[in-house]
Formats: structure tokens, C-alpha cells, sequence
């Protein structure tokens, strides 16, 4: 070949693809699927700016370029990087381009890296916007609202130099014992689906690739236990964790991450079932699949070598490695005949592909980027919107002006850390980031007096700080009691290789949540109860906040607490969003995204079991305390049975409408979600679930109003999981169930015919 077509923009990306890999050597195509080189390795902090490290350089020479670099803005306690020693968003175009400039200079044929990112919730770097987590993200029930922040987000790490944001999206929380519950949009598959394809098009506005964690079935662990095997069945695979995924491929998520569990006997990361047969050939997946952080290493158990590892992966369909050691020996793996150069091929064919897509080769350094929004006012406002009050009097709150004195009570009441969630970078001191206590302060009435106590330790059984809240209450009107758990990392904390904390009952180190921060016992800490009761018998009303990052089994409050609100993991500014909700500048509009448990016993609890007609248990009801979708309001709301436009369809033809009427008949205006779900009462390939969302809409009602909520039946609503598990409308009889939770609905019955 003479020509270098590969450098003409306007060629067909195959073609342009086939040309590079033509001229390209067998260790130029090992570098090219490799990111083993932590990014934070590759820099160091000067006098006079940054400089790139002896390390770096290296690995660049060895392979002749770089495929990928993950996290070279990436901060936190596990990286040890900081304001200190790190990059802030003053310096990150430029870090970015000096890496960029070093690899195409040093590549033979000048292909640029892809500078990979975190972006868990938000970019996770120094001054990086923090956005709540994703569990909060689902409470809101809002794809729109979280479309418009991860456009933001995206705008944010394109401008200071990065490529592909990884972030977690396709978990689900079917057990709440997880640490990574926070990472999850919720229990179901089509609230994750619709918040998934919102992140992807985003992203994608800002010209950033996403690569969606993690493929699959990953919230499906055992018992809540952190990278464990599952139990799923391909049936439940199908029905559950697979939607979230389908709606990001097709929203153009440019890749997927192999989770860390295993599936059928095998890791997901070793799976060629799993990234091939059904990732590649029936989802018809183009994009990469990326190892997750030494995922491959892990596979030498299997194997006894990492040559015969990094072959396996390569072989199942991993394109892209993550830290480890395996997948830079696959020139190895090549010439002992244990995986063939081809399959290597497709894999940097994949690579270059998307280097292509994102015109690195033609735009490598760090752009201009016009930001459409303020990110941190999108924060704010995904907080505000995914507060959840489960429980209220019907009296409480709002809070009145006339309120004179307010305690401020419990260990997450002025805590930063403890309100931002796992995987943030440090926090610039002295920035504007607002705790609850500093949103009540700021909201409540000048003539307010708000005092505060801690009570207790967050997990601890420190006590000794009881008597000193007490005191406080019984001074006040009310007391905000805000409780939960916590994900902070701190320099103490012990560390996985793969970044995870390292926590148990011998090294409890603060954290409730995080990765590698499982429960056995999901009730808030007893020094907490403790702190409640005692605060409750003072007499005077109690509103709790649960601050916290998965859904706490939570005991009858209807007789210590006047209120009981959930705000997640709210953010750095979810104080005033709090703050808003408490006095009434703004209403809650939070749905639970996940069913909240009486009691880790009686799990699993999520909402869309199979029907086998099961009626609990003998010492407790198997229901939850609070079902999935439900979320009050300060107002009443009526729903009039759903009217169909036509009672039989075929599946041919299902399409039809759904209306409902709902009505504000209270006194206050309510942004109110009503929600759609199918219930099969006969007919079709498997057992039926109970229900299963399909649909959902927000309806703005003032008071005295009714408006209807409008849905559009098609076959992505009717369609179900068949025998040999493809989607279609089953012929059956259906029962269309509309209402604000899933506990609490009116159905109308749909016939579908067999087709004639």
C-alpha cells in the first residue's frame, strides 16, 4: 500500500480502519488493546506545571504508541492524588494535549490515545462537577432533566482533554445489601433503560464515547456480596438486566464494560456466550468491550498462566484490558497458537474504530467547548427533584414561617463527605458546597434560630453526644433528625488492587456504602435508632433525613416521626435542596426507584417477582414497607380508572392509547408521576412477574386541576420475553394498570388475539 488512507477523513471508517491495521505491526496491535498504565502514573507535579514521567514514556516506546490511559485526572483516596500533587480544570486541556502530542509522536503511524475517564456521577477530578448519585438520578424519574446534566458533565471532561467517560448505568439493585446500590438508577429494568438512553445522548451531544458498567447482571450477586457469582437464569437475564443495556446500544453507547461476577460458571470478562454470541450476534453490538479494572489477571485461576489468561478474554470478545497484566503478553498468546492474529485484529480493528468515530486522528488535542448549562446547577436540581417523602402526617411540613426554633440533629447533618457518595475526587476547600444544616440555616426565617448536634457517630456506638441532642430538641418546634449512611473514603481507608474498599466487621473504617461495602444487616446503626428514640420521646415533632446511597430497611415510623424524607446521596449542594423541600420553596417529587425493605430477612422485596401466589411470611408481611414508585407529595391526588382506546388488539397490530385521569384535590400545587405498568394474567412463554413498568409520565396540577396522562401503547410496551428468548407480543389476556406506585394502581383488562 502507498497510499495512506487511513489519514483521509472523508473515506468510509471500515476502509480507513482496514488500511491502518494493514501496516501495523504485532506489538503496534498488543499496544493498542492495552490501558494498563494508571493515568495519575503518568504525570508529576512541578514548580512550574506538569511533567510527564519516565513511566509513561516507556510504555509509549514499548508498544510503539498507546491504545488507551484511564484516569489521568482521575483523584481520590485510592490514586493518593489531590490538590496538591493533581490536575485541576485549570490545568487539564493542558496535561491532556502534552499526553496526546507524546503518544502521536512517538506512534510510528500517529495514532493518538484515547484518554480515558470516570465519571460515575459527575467527572471524577479535581474540580470536576459532582452530579447525586445514581440511585437519586432514578428517584427522579426525569430522563430529560438527566439528559441535560450529563450534557453538561460531557462538555466538562471534553474540555479538559478526555474521550470516554465510564459510567456505571446498566446494574440493578435487586439486592439492597450491595455497597454499589448507589451506582444503580433502581430495581427496575425499564426506569434504568429510559435513564440510560438519557445518559448516552447526552454524552453524546459533548462528543464524548460512553462505555456503559457493567455487561451483565452484575446487581444480581448472591446474598449482596461484591463481585460474586449469580444466580440468573437466561430467562432473567433476559427479562431484568439486559433492557438497560439494549436502550444504550441503540442510543449509541460506544462500549461496554465485563462485569466483575460470574455468569453460568464463567466471569462475564471469560465469556464468549455472553460478548459474543449475545453482545455481537444478537444485540448486534459493534463497539468495544472493556476489561474491568484486573478483571483478566483474575482469569490465571482458570487458566494457571496469564499468556493462556489474556488469550481467553481476547477470545470471549474483551477488547480492551484495564490494569492488568495478561492482555500486554497476547504477542505471546499469538505465537504459542493459543488465540489467532485474526481475533487480535478484531479487537484493534474496534479500537481504531472508535478513534476514528471521535476524529482523533484529524482533532486530538482538547477543543473549545461552548458548555450549554451550568452543571452544578443541574446538580441541584436533580437533587431537588429526587427527594422522596415516604411518610407524613399531613401536618408538619412544609414548615411554617412561624417555626421559631429548629434542631438540626444526627451524624449527616453537616458532613460533605457523607452527602457526595463513592468515586468523588476531593473537594476544593472553601468552595460553595452546602451541607443540610448550611441549607436550613440559610432558608429558615431571620428571626430562626437553628442550633445543631451531632447525637452520635455515623456506624459507631458512641453515644455520649444523646444528651446533648436531646436538650436541643426539647428547646425547638422541630427537630430535622438527618440520618443515613455514608460512602466516604478517607486516607485511612484500606484498598482492593482494583480500587474497592477493603472493609469489614474487624475494619469498619466509617464507610456503610461503596464498592466493597456490603451489608449483612440493612437497619439503620442502633446508635442511630438510639439517637430517635431519644429524640422522639422529648415529644417534640421529628423529621427524618435519610441521607444515604441504598434504600436502609427502615422500622414503623408512625409513631416516632411526623415525616420521613429519603434525599439519597444529594450532592454537593443538595443542602439547599433539602432546605427548599423542608419549607415549601419546593414540593417533593421524588419516586422510590427501589422497593424499601421491613427487614434484610425478608428479601428479596423488589417488585417485579414472579406471581406464584406466595403469602408471606408467618412473622412479618413479605411486602415492602414502601413500594417501588411510591413518593407522597404535600397534597392529595385522585386517579380515575385507565380508559383504553380499544380492548382487543392482536400482535399484529397492538397499538392502541391509555388515559387516565388525575386530579389535585388538596390545596397545594404537585408535579405528579403517574405510572404505567402490564400485568399478564394468562397466556405467553413464562411464569408471569406481578407487574412490570411500562411507561410513566409527569403531569403539573394545581390545585383543584385534573389533566390526563397520555400513553401510547405499542409493541415495545405489550412485547414479552419468549421461549427462545427474543421480544414479541404474545397473544393472552393483560391486565393495563395505571396509578402513582406499584402498590397502589387501577387496571383495565386488554385482550390480545392470536393472529387470525
Amino acid at each position: 500500500m502507498t497510499g495512506r488512507l487511513y489519514r483521509d477523513p472523508t473515506a468510509p471508517v471500515a476502509e480507513r480502519v482496514r488500511d491502518l491495521l494493514g501496516r501495523m505491526t504485532l506489538t503496534e496491535k498488543v499496544g493498542q488493546v492495552n490501558q494498563r498504565l494508571y493515568g495519575w502514573h503518568a504525570y508529576e507535579r512541578t514548580d512550574s506545571g506538569h511533567r510527564l514521567t519516565d513511566a509513561f514514556r516507556a510504555e509509549v516506546a514499548a508498544y510503539g504508541g498507546m491504545g488507551a490511559l484511564y484516569g489521568l485526572q482521575r483523584a481520590d483516596p485510592w490514586s493518593g492524588v489531590g490538590f496538591a500533587d493533581g490536575i485541576t480544570a485549570a490545568d487539564g486541556a493542558r496535561v491532556a494535549d502534552a499526553v496526546q502530542r507524546h503518544v502521536v509522536a512517538n506512534s510510528r503511524l500517529g495514532i493518538p490515545v484515547l484518554l480515558v475517564e470516570e465519571v460515575p456521577h459527575g467527572h471524577q477530578a479535581l474540580d470536576g462537577t459532582v452530579l447525586p448519585v445514581n440511585l437519586a438520578v432514578g428517584a427522579t424519574w426525569d430522563p430529560g432533566l438527566y439528559e441535560a446534566a450529563a450534557a453538561a458533565v460531557g462538555a466538562e471532561v471534553r474540555a479538559r482533554g478526555g474521550h470516554v467517560a465510564l459510567v456505571s448505568a446498566l446494574d440493578l439493585v435487586r439486592d439492597p445489601r450491595w455497597g454499589r446500590a448507589e451506582e444503580c438508577f433502581g430495581e427496575d429494568p425499564y426506569l434504568a433503560a429510559r435513564l440510560t438512553e438519557a445518559l448516552v445522548r447526552g454524552m453524546r451531544t459533548a462528543d464524548v464515547a460512553v462505555v456503559l458498567k457493567h455487561f451483565a447482571g452484575q446487581g444480581a450477586t448472591v446474598g449482596g456480596r461484591n463481585s460474586a457469582a449469580t444466580e440468573l437464569g437466561a430467562r432473567e437475564l433476559h427479562e431484568i438486566h439486559l433492557a438497560a443495556a439494549l436502550a444504550g446500544i441503540r442510543a449509541g453507547a460506544a462500549g461496554v464494560m465485563a462485569a466483575y461476577n460470574e455468569f453460568d460458571g464463567l466471569p462475564c470478562v471469560a465469556s464468549r456466550p455472553l460478548l459474543t454470541e449475545l453482545l455481537r450476534e444478537r444485540l448486534e453490538f459493534d463497539g468495544i468491550v472493556m476489561a474491568d479494572g484486573g478483571a483478566i489477571d483474575r482469569l490465571v485461576r482458570l487458566t494457571g498462566d496469564p499468556v493462556a489468561a489474556g488469550a481467553l478474554a481476547l477470545d470471549a470478545g474483551c477488547d480492551l484490558s484495564l490494569w492488568d497484566a495478561c492482555f500486554p503478553r497476547l504477542a505471546e498468546a499469538v505465537a504459542q497458537g493459543l488465540v489467532a492474529e485474526r481475533t487480535l485484529d478484531t479487537a484493534v480493528a474496534r479500537v481504531l474504530a472508535l478513534k476514528f468515530r471521535l476524529g482523533l486522528f484529524e482533532r486530538p488535542y482538547a477543543p473549545a467547548v461552548d458548555r450549554p448549562s451550568d452543571p452544578r446547577e443541574l446538580s441541584e436540581r436533580i437533587a431537588r427533584a429526587s427527594i422522596t417523602l415516604l411518610a407524613h402526617d399531613g401536618e408538619v411540613l412544609p414548615l411554617p414561617p412561624s417555626t421559631r426554633r429548629i434542631a438540626v440533629l444526627g451524624p449527616n447533618a453537616d458532613s460533605i463527605a457523607q452527602q457526595i457518595g463513592d468515586y468523588t475526587a476531593p473537594q476544593r476547600p472553601g468552595s460553595h458546597h452546602v451541607t443540610i444544616l448550611d441549607g436550613i440555616r440559610s432558608a429558615a426565617p431571620p428571626d430562626t434560630e437553628v442550633s445543631y448536634g451531632p447525637g452520635c457517630e455515623l456506624a459507631g456506638g458512641d453515644l455520649s453526644g444523646v444528651p446533648e441532642a436531646v436538650a436541643l430538641a426539647a428547646a425547638a418546634d422541630i427537630a430535622v433528625l438527618v440520618l443515613g449512611g455514608s460512602s466516604a473514603r478517607s486516607g485511612d481507608t484500606r484498598f482492593d488492587t482494583n480500587g474497592a474498599a477493603v472493609v469489614s466487621s474487624a475494619n469498619p473504617a466509617g464507610m456503610t456504602c461503596g464498592e466493597g461495602v456490603d451489608l449483612a444487616e440493612l437497619r439503620l446503626p442502633d446508635g442511630q435508632l438510639a439517637l430517635l428514640d431519644a429524640v422522639a420521646a422529648t415529644g417534640v415533632p421529628v423529621v427524618v433525613v435519610l441521607v444515604q446511597g441504598r434504600p436502609h430497611a427502615l422500622p414503623d415510623l408512625s409513631g416516632t416521626a411526623a415525616a420521613v424524607l429519603s434525599a439519597w446521596y444529594p450532592g454537593p449542594w443538595g443542602g439547599r435542596a433539602v432546605a427548599d423541600v423542608l419549607f415549601g420553596a419546593a414540593g417533593p417529587e421524588g419516586r422510590l426507584p427501589v422497593s424499601i425493605p421491613r427487614s434484610a430477612a425478608q428479601l428479596p422485596v423488589f417488585y417485579n417477582a414472579k406471581d406464584h401466589r406466595y403469602r408471606g411470611y408467618v412473622d412479618q408481611p413479605a411486602t415492602a414497607r414502601y413500594a417501588f414508585g411510591h413518593g407522597l407529595s404535600y397534597t392529595t391526588v385522585a386517579y380515575a380508572p385507565p380508559r383504553l382506546s380499544r380492548a382487543r388488539v392482536t400482535p399484529d397490530d397492538p397499538t392502541l392509547i391509555c388515559r387516565v385521569t388525575v386530579r389535585n384535590t388538596g390545596e397545594r400545587p404537585v408535579r405528579e408521576t403517574v405510572q404505567l405498568y402490564v400485568r399478564r394474567l394468562a397466556g405467553g412463554s413464562s411464569w408471569p412477574r406481578v407487574r412490570e413498568l411500562r411507561g410513566f409520565a409527569r403531569l403539573d396540577l394545581r390545585p383543584g386541576e385534573e389533566s390526563d396522562a397520555v400513553f401510547a401503547i405499542d409493541a415495545d410496551t405489550l412485547a414479552s420475553v419468549t421461549r427462545d428468548l427474543g421480544l414479541a407480543v404474545e397473544p393472552g389476556e393483560l391486565l393495563l394498570e395505571t396509578g402513582p406506585s406499584a402498590e397502589a394502581t387501577q387496571g383495565v383488562r386488554l385482550v390480545i388475539e392470536p393472529p387470525s
